[in-house]
């Protein structure tokens, strides 16, 4: 798609629309995803096709879901005659996808997510595609490529103690390996975005040393993390008192005055499991 191309359709501040325009981002999209001719391919947002384009000849089955009914009709003008391919209109966080494929059985079992992701719902994408620490997906993906904000990257593969490690890069290394890949900066989009981006690759796990009651573990990184800046025993006093807390954590080997971010997330769950349930 050309420069001229671009500008004749207008993206959607609704949408959150940026549209790619760099062969290098779109070559290392490519390369993370590891492609082979029997992958069965999720693109979310595929938005004017440029991904699409590239991904249809190298996979077996491609599924977009895309909410705008504008592109769509340009999309499936594109693709429609392909056999590999298969177009749903709606928001992928709100369809029921098993239901809606079953007349389409070529297409029913994705084992890879390739994306361009609208910035604006990534946490809710994330988390339908792999699910909660509580509720893991029962079908995780074999691998999930997608291009988001690169401060959301950064945080997915933050270390501890780093300023960019939070909850959500628990809740997420808990469920995935994860890598930062590509660092794509604004100026690769039309139009462009006021942040740079990032490609990322998810690739789902068992985790090796499994929390023993998930829903524990859960709550306690969300009450960890409620006070970033306070001492995990201020964070956590409500479900357990402050001495007892410490010396958990001098069993665990973990400073008593270690805040959320200092832990890793196998310290996290050494953590949960030790402590009581929380209601």
């Amino acid at each position: 798609m050309t420069q001229t191309d671009f500008q004749k359709v207008r993206p959607r501040k609704v949408f959150a629309q940026h549209w790619l325009k760099s062969d290098k981002a779109l070559n290392e999209i490519i390369q993370a995803s590891q492609l082979q001719s029997t992958d069965q391919v999720l693109e979310i947002g595929p938005g004017t096709g440029i991904l699409t384009r590239r991904l249809l000849p190298l996979v077996q089955s491609l599924l977009a879901v895309e909410i705008d009914h504008d592109l769509c009709d340009r999309l499936t003008k594109q693709f429609g005659r392909q056999e590999n391919f298969l177009l749903l209109q709606g928001d992928f966080l709100e369809l029921d996808l098993p239901s809606l494929l079953s007349p389409f059985p070529v297409f029913e079992n994705q084992n890879k997510v390739v994306a361009n992701i609208p910035y604006n719902i990534t946490g809710p994408i994330l988390e339908k595609l792999l699910g909660t620490i509580s509720n893991p997906n029962p079908e995780p993906y074999d691998l999930i490529v997608l291009l988001v904000q690169k401060e959301v990257a950064e945080r997915l593969v933050a270390k501890p103690s780093s300023k960019a490690f939070g909850a959500l890069s628990v809740r997420v290394q808990y469920l995935a390996q994860c890598e930062l890949i590509y660092t794509v900066p604004a100026g690769a989009f039309h139009p462009a975005p006021k942040v740079d981006s990032a490609v990322v690759r998810l690739s789902p796990r068992l985790v090796e040393t499994p929390a023993t009651d998930t829903r524990r573990l859960e709550a306690l990184v969300k009450l960890g993390f409620g006070a970033k800046r306070k001492m995990l025993r201020n964070n956590l006093q409500s479900v357990v008192e402050r001495d007892r807390l410490s010396q958990l954590l001098e069993k665990l080997e973990i400073n008593p005055q270690a805040r959320a971010e200092d832990l890793s997330v196998s310290q996290w769950v050494a953590l949960a499991n030790e402590l009581p349930v929380i209601s």
